[in-house]
């Protein structure tokens, strides 16, 4: 029974707030049956704490896997290199499943749903293009003999980077202007990467390279290019949750 209020039959009063009246509330079976009795709001409403842990992981592995390419093109004899880049797209993988696990049984989350599956999408991409490039290295490396691609390694570090700390700030949610500041960087960082593509390409096409190996460069340079468009990508999709959080 619900509500369950005591008065004389027959009686016209009107049970009144002042008065000490017994009130009986029953929860629906359901409710103690699914919290065995009981329930904590703690474990109902979730962890946001667990969703930040998760997107920050996934972060770091990209950056990881940005500065095992650099690392590549700098030691290209390293074979433990292509087996790292493979293993940072298997942990990024992993985390993305568990982020994936964690909604379905989190009730309530402290960011959007759709904003955290965004993010970890953004996120995930970063890794698997940064494995794609070395794997293409490794098939291309008799065409790149003489050619650096240490600039936009370089550039890809750096934008991996600002990302990284810009997922580590969705913790504190007050401070929007230096998110705002991190996001303007990483924006600066994706336009030199875009003029570097273009002076790339431009001596590539310039007459000096053979067709073959014109493609392969340019497939080469075209997926470093990527990798920053996934951070910048990554970085929009921040903003968003920061503008509708602040």
């Amino acid at each position: 029974m619900l509500n369950t209020l005591s008065f004389a039959a027959g009686s016209h009063d009107v049970p009144s707030l002042s008065r000490t009246s017994t009130f009986f509330v029953d929860f629906p079976l359901a409710i103690g049956e699914y919290c065995g009795g009981m329930f904590s709001l703690q474990q109902l409403f979730g962890k946001s704490d667990k969703f930040h842990q998760l997107l920050e992981a996934a972060a770091q592995e990209a950056h990881d896997s940005v500065r095992l390419v650099l690392q590549l093109i700098k030691h290209p004899r390293e074979k433990q290199t292509l087996d790292d880049l493979v293993l940072a797209r298997c942990k990024q993988k992993k985390i993305a499943e568990q982020i994936s696990e964690e909604l379905v049984k989190t009730f309530l989350t402290g960011l959007e749903r759709e904003d955290i599956e965004a993010l970890a999408v953004a996120l995930r991409k970063i890794p698997k293009t940064a494995e794609k490039f070395a794997g293409r290295w490794e098939l291309a490396a008799a065409h790149l003999e003489g050619v650096d691609f240490t600039r936009q390694a370089e550039l890809m570090e750096q934008a991996t980077g600002v990302l990284l700390t810009m997922v580590q700030q969705l913790h504190d949610m007050k401070h929007l202007e230096k998110l705002k500041n991190l996001n303007d960087k990483l924006q600066y960082v994706e336009g030199e990467a875009d003029k570097l593509m273009l002076e790339l390409l431009r001596e590539l096409y310039s007459g000096k390279f053979d067709a073959l190996r014109a493609i392969v460069i340019r497939d080469l340079y075209e997926l470093m290019e990527k990798v920053v468009d996934r951070c910048r990508d990554a970085g929009n999709i921040i903003m968003h949750i920061m503008l509708s959080n602040s």
